[in-house]
């Protein structure tokens, strides 16, 4: 019975990393990196070694690694090949798969796969006069996603947010390339996104922010130092517009903002299509349920370093979701040094708008 529970679970996970190795061909609006072909010789280079260390360990190495024993991993291996769960593929055994998944529940590697972002102004910007210069110092964007949750009926009213069903609420970092470079999990889903915000910034060893950048988020966050939310009242999102094209400086500025945080929105959007897991009741205990969350950001992390693919919504006509009421006012106050910054970025922007739509 316990045989078959662990296959049942690491079949679960490992499916979604195996189908990945398909290598399907980039997104178009995926630009090649010149370092990919380095990065991936040394990434092969580091899976010979460690497929040879897994092959020639001692049980006292292995359970360093993967937690178990070599017998119980080679069973396990089998025990899915011969089941056809998880197969072979090109230039990646089924052993590999299933240590890839284990070395990474195992040892919790989100210091490894789920990193602070680069701090050069990134490709997406650069390549874009919409955000160009004005948007250089910007590199990444904040939102919170609302995950299923079980927890103890007395504390149903507190995990109670915006759904019917409790859930916990996650505050999640992510850069231009779609990868997480930061998560919080485990909130009570009825938590403003903005007080986590707060919490993750006021912890010890949190979130930290590089000097002189910023993060967008949408209205429901303070307009303060290395925050950037758009201006309030005014219409954001494209569908919001129609055909009609911004009628002043703080409309384009809240397209153009809108049009580049809708990143953070494809980056849950694709979680969430990969792991559907993540749109189900759990029956783990809590705490295990907020260490899912940040166990399939991690696999997220590790499949985008091999190029988007059918679970990223693409960018083209994704246009996000139209703001929640609720989330209107900041329980913050805006700070007047940030708030003039946007009002500075934002009048670049329209006396640079030449003819750009948006």
């Amino acid at each position: 019975m316990m045989r078959r529970q662990a296959a049942a679970m690491t079949i679960v996970m490992v499916s979604f990393v195996s189908t990945r190795l398909k290598r399907k061909s980039p997104q178009p609006d995926t630009e090649p990196d010149p370092l990919t072909p380095w990065i991936r010789e040394e990434n092969e280079l580091h899976r010979q070694r460690t497929l040879a260390l897994i092959y020639n360990s001692t049980d006292v190495e292995c359970i360093s690694m993967l937690w178990m024993r070599r017998a119980p991993f080679f069973a396990l291996c089998d025990l899915l090949r011969h089941r056809q769960l998880v197969t072979d593929r090109e230039g990646v055994s089924v052993e590999e798969q299933v240590a890839m998944f284990l070395h990474v529940v195992g040892h919790n590697q989100r210091t490894e796969v789920i990193r602070p972002p680069n701090t050069a102004t990134p490709a997406k910007i650069l390549r874009s006069p919409r955000w160009n210069p004005y948007l250089k110092d910007c590199i990444g964007a904040i939102d919170g996603t609302h995950v299923l949750a079980r927890v103890p009926r007395n504390m149903h009213q507190a995990f109670r947010g915006r759904k019917k069903d409790p859930t916990q609420n996650v505050m999640v970092v992510v850069d231009f390339d779609l990868k997480f470079t930061y998560v919080l999990a485990g909130w009570e889903g009825s938590a403003h996104d903005a007080l986590i915000l707060s919490d993750a910034t006021e912890t010890q060893d949190g979130f930290t922010m590089p000097q002189g950048k910023y993060y967008l988020l949408d209205a429901g966050y303070a307009c303060k130092n290395g925050f950037l939310p758009p201006y309030r009242g005014v219409r954001y999102h494209l569908s919001e517009f129609g055909s009609n094209r911004p009628t002043n400086a703080q409309e384009l500025f809240n397209l153009r903002h809108s049009s580049l945080r809708v990143t953070v929105e494809r980056a849950i959007g694709a979680l969430k299509n990969r792991f559907k897991i993540l749109d189900n009741k759990p029956f783990h205990k809590y705490k295990t349920q907020v260490k899912l969350v940040i166990d399939c950001c991690i696999i997220h992390n590790w499949i985008l370093g091999f190029g988007t693919d059918e679970h990223v919504p693409s960018e083209v006509g994704f246009t996000g979701t139209l703001p929640d009421s609720n989330d209107s006012d900041s329980q913050e106050q805006d700070s007047a040094l940030m708030a003039a910054k946007r009002d500075a970025i934002c009048n670049a922007m329209w006396e640079g708008r030449g003819t750009h739509r948006i």
